[in-house]
C-alpha cells in the first residue's frame, strides 16, 4: 500500500491532466504522451542525462560547500555566546533573501559560468544550515557537556562524541530541506547563467521554437531528481544510529 497509493494518484493526475488537455483543445500546453515523446527525444539526442548530470554536479558542489561550512559555523555560534552575538544577526538579515534575488550580483562577481551558480546554490544551503544547527546545539542539555567534562574529555572529543551525536536526527532534517532549496536554486540559475543543465533546458525549449513539451519535460525531470534526492535523505534518517531522534520509524 505504501507504493501503491502514490502510483494510483499519479495515474489519476495523469488522467485528469490528458482529460483537460482534451477537453480544452489547448495547443499550448501539451499532453502527457507528448511530454512523453519529448523525453524520448531527449534520451535520443543524449540530452536528458548530460543535461542532469551538468544540474547534480553544480548542485553537489554548492551544497558540499554549504556543509562544509555551514555545519562547523552553526557549531561554532551554537557553542559560544560571543559569536552567536556577533554572527546571527547577520545570518537571520541575510537568511530571508531569496537566493534567486543574489543572481545579478553573481554574474556581476563571477560572469557567465559554472561560478555563478554553484555560489547561489551554496549561498541558498550555508545560512539555513547554520541557522539550524546553532539552534539545536543550544538545545542540547548542559549536563550533557557537564559529564563529558567530568570523564575528563577534550573540547574536541564533546564536538565529536556528544555535541554531534546529539544534533545528528534534527541536522539530517536541516540537510534535508537544504537539498530542496538547493535544488531548487540549481534549476532558476541555470535560466541565467550557463548553457547547460535542466534550467537551461527549460529556458532554452520556451525560446527555441516554444518547445512546451520540452519544457514541461524537464519540470517533470527536476521533480523526478528531487523525488530521489528526497528519498534519499529519508533512507539516511532510518539509520540506526539517527532512528532515536524521530518519534517514529519512517
Amino acid at each position: 500500500m505504501r507504493w501503491l497509493l502514490p502510483l494510483v494518484f499519479a495515474i489519476v493526475l495523469i488522467g485528469a491532466w490528458q482529460l483537460a488537455v482534451t477537453g480544452t483543445k489547448t495547443n499550448v500546453v501539451p499532453g502527457p504522451w507528448l511530454v512523453a515523446k519529448g523525453l524520448g527525444q531527449l534520451w535520443d539526442r543524449g540530452l536528458l542525462v548530460k543535461y542532469t548530470l551538468a544540474s547534480l554536479r553544480r548542485v553537489a558542489i554548492g551544497y558540499a560547500i554549504a556543509v562544509a561550512l555551514g555545519i562547523p559555523l552553526g557549531l561554532w555560534m551554537g557553542r559560544s555566546a560571543i559569536v552567536s552575538a556577533a554572527a546571527n544577526p547577520l545570518v537571520q538579515i541575510l537568511r530571508p533573501i531569496s537566493p534567486i534575488a543574489w543572481i545579478p550580483i553573481a554574474i556581476v562577481l563571477f560572469g557567465i559560468g559554472e561560478a555563478a551558480p554553484i555560489f547561489l546554490i551554496a549561498l541558498a544551503g550555508l545560512l539555513p544550515i547554520a541557522s539550524a544547527v546553532a539552534a539545536t546545539v543550544e538545545t542540547v542539555p548542559p549536563m550533557y557537556l557537564q559529564a563529558a567534562r567530568n570523564f575528563g574529555l577534550g573540547e574536541g572529543a564533546i564536538l565529536r562524541r556528544v555535541l554531534f551525536p546529539a544534533v545528528l536526527p534534527q541536522l539530517l532534517a536541516t540537510l534535508r530541506t537544504a537539498m530542496g532549496v538547493c535544488w531548487i536554486v540549481v534549476v532558476a540559475a541555470e535560466m541565467i547563467a550557463v548553457d547547460s543543465g535542466l534550467g537551461y533546458l527549460i529556458i532554452d525549449s520556451r525560446n527555441a521554437g516554444k518547445r512546451y513539451d520540452l519544457v514541461v519535460a524537464g519540470m517533470v525531470m527536476v521533480g523526478a531528481v528531487g523525488l530521489l534526492l528526497d528519498l534519499g535523505f529519508r533512507l539516511l534518517e532510518r539509520m540506526k544510529s539517527v532512528r532515536w531522534g524521530y518519534l517514529r520509524y519512517r
